[in-house]
């Protein structure tokens, strides 16, 4: 409940305080005396967006603070995710500089708009006779059922099988879309690793190959080059070898007396053995270079074959042609396993479908189970309120296709006449029976939920006499569960409140403000003679404003 309420310098009001009664508090005051500034600024810390042109003294800061009784409202989870300090009561804030800056709090944690909306949104219900609109409204009527209904258990599990099944649906529909695309592609991709795989590609041949080419195309020029050698080192006109062995003779005769000599001795012995290593290794080369036209021309095709491949694939290796090759490979086998895939993904889809139609058969079964209890209840405050043969019908019909609420879909129907049949009550009603088909509703929702503070501003338009008095006998037995704060016209209705509040205009230094004060009881009959029959009090309207208190 919303026990206290702080503005300062705000539009009209410079400052003021109001204590609110815990029941029911009645609002009244003259047409333009500043009862719609009030609920503006009571917006503030309801998320409304604000600039300087609500400042009153453009120098100054608008203050606009609420003070909440919350025990009861089970917002801790709440306060606990946002990271706030919880406390049974709660205060909220917001501030305008005169720079133009936004600043809200929550018990003096500064907040975003965003959350203060948010909490306050649980905290308080302004109900205008704009919001009957509502009426018409599908989820508002949604809404409503699922309130009576007390479905909300229900509903969650609705909605997570549902936010599940629409992103198993959207997951299913881009694999399809890619496999659409990549099958399309499918006979490109083929071509190109069938190529690949028909080159029979080796990691290492290009430089293989380009080496052996390079043996092949100067053959001649080696097997002279070996031959060379081994003529130098082993001709009959002139032998490196036999010169050596002959060197190795000669050093024999002094080995025994020249220690030196028989270690140059075995040097020379080692060198001798080299050199015919050399010489048969010279000649075996020699042996195995041929020039062999028709090699060269299938070295030359298959370097030809490589080299257009790594053109055509713009790489610079055999490697990378491999690497390109196990990827088209990979691709082709993703493309041929979507079908496999595809028909998994469908198979859980259809799982999900099947658990959400029949969580949405539960959860239609209960919505369906309330209509006759609400159906009663609303026609029952309807005769209250001066409408005894009103009919009022939900009218349910079941969706195409599942929606994030299920796949019901309701109409509130209304006929205030026994004679004319009922028909969708945006249509039909007019304002003061719409207000009346919306307080009945409002009256039953609190039989079916905790219900924030409710501000009702003016909802009584349309509605005069004994009707009134009814709504506000309703009015009343509604703050005794909930906190109402009821702006009104009506006499009738102002005389319900356990505390009444006059909102006036005043002027000060030349300057105009709002303000607003609790009534005494003597005040409290002069206001409501006035709203009987005037500004002229007379004994007359007097005494009809203490029998309106006293009833």
């Amino acid at each position: 409940m919303l026990s206290k309420l702080y503005i300062a310098n705000y539009a009209l009001i410079n400052e003021l305080q109001v204590d609110f009664h815990r029941n029911l508090n009645t609002v009244t005051g003259e047409t333009g005396a500043g009862k719609s500034i009030i609920l503006g600024a009571l917006g503030l810390i309801l998320g409304s967006r604000a600039d300087l042109s609500v400042l009153k003294d453009s120098t100054q800061k608008c203050v606009v603070e609420g003070m909440f009784e919350v025990k009861n409202y089970r917002l801790k989870p709440f306060f606990e995710a946002n990271d706030l300090d919880y406390d049974d009561t709660t205060i909220l804030r917001r501030e305008i500089t005169p720079a133009g800056k936004s600043r809200a709090f929550i018990n003096d944690t500064p907040v975003n708009l965003k959350v203060i909306r948010d909490l306050g949104l649980q905290l308080i219900d302004i109900h205008s006779q704009h919001q009957n609109l509502e009426l018409s409204n599908q989820k508002f009527q949604l809404d409503l059922v699922d309130a009576v209904a007390q479905s909300k258990s229900l509903l969650s599990e609705y909605k997570t099988l549902f936010s599940a099944y629409k992103q198993a649906q959207k997951a299913l529909l881009e694999l399809e879309e890619k496999a659409g695309k990549e099958k399309a592609e499918l006979d490109y991709f083929e071509f190109q690793f069938n190529q690949l795989e028909e080159a029979n590609l080796q990691e290492n041949e290009q430089e293989e190959l380009e080496h052996e080419l390079g043996l092949l195309n100067h053959a001649e020029e080696i097997k002279t080059a070996y031959s060379t050698v081994e003529d130098l080192l082993d001709s009959e006109r002139f032998s490196v070898i036999q010169n050596v062995k002959a060197a190795k003779k000669a050093l024999e005769k002094i080995s025994a007396y020249s220690g030196e000599a028989a270690e140059i001795e075995k040097r020379l012995e080692s060198a001798a053995i080299e050199l015919r290593d050399l010489v048969d290794e010279a000649a075996a080369q020699a042996e195995r270079v041929e020039h062999d036209p028709a090699r060269i021309e299938e070295v030359n095709d298959r370097l030809n074959l490589l080299y257009g491949l790594l053109q055509k694939h713009n790489v610079a290796s055999v490697v990378e042609l491999i690497e390109l090759r196990n990827e088209l490979d990979a691709k082709i086998n993703t493309v041929t396993g979507y079908e496999n895939e595809i028909a998994a993904r469908q198979k859980a889809l259809n799982d999900l479908r099947d658990q959400l139609q029949k969580k949405a058969g539960e959860l239609s079964a209960v919505r369906k189970k309330s209509f006759t209890g609400i159906e009663k209840s609303v026609v029952e405050d309807l005769k209250q309120l001066g409408m005894p043969k009103a009919k009022f019908k939900i009218e349910h019909h079941t969706q195409d296709d599942f929606r994030e609420d299920g796949l019901d879909a309701v109409a509130l129907l209304f006929s205030a006449n026994a004679d004319v049949p009922v028909d969708d009550i945006a249509r039909i009603a007019s304002g003061g029976e719409m207000s009346r088909v919306m307080l009945a509703i409002k009256n039953l929702l609190r039989n079916s939920k905790a219900l924030p503070t409710i501000i009702f501003d003016e909802i009584d338009t349309g509605v005069s006499g004994e009707i009134a008095m009814k709504m506000g006998n309703i009015i009343k037995t509604f703050s005794d569960t909930t906190q109402i704060i009821n702006i009104t016209h009506l006499p009738q209705i102002a005389a319900r409140g356990d505390a009444h509040f006059r909102v006036y205009k005043y002027e000060e230094k030349g300057k105009t403000f709002t303000s607003i004060k609790i009534l005494t009881d003597d005040e409290r009959v002069e206001e409501l003679a006035v709203m009987v029959g005037g500004e002229k009090l007379t004994d007359t309207t007097l005494q009809a404003a203490r029998e309106l208190l006293a009833n």
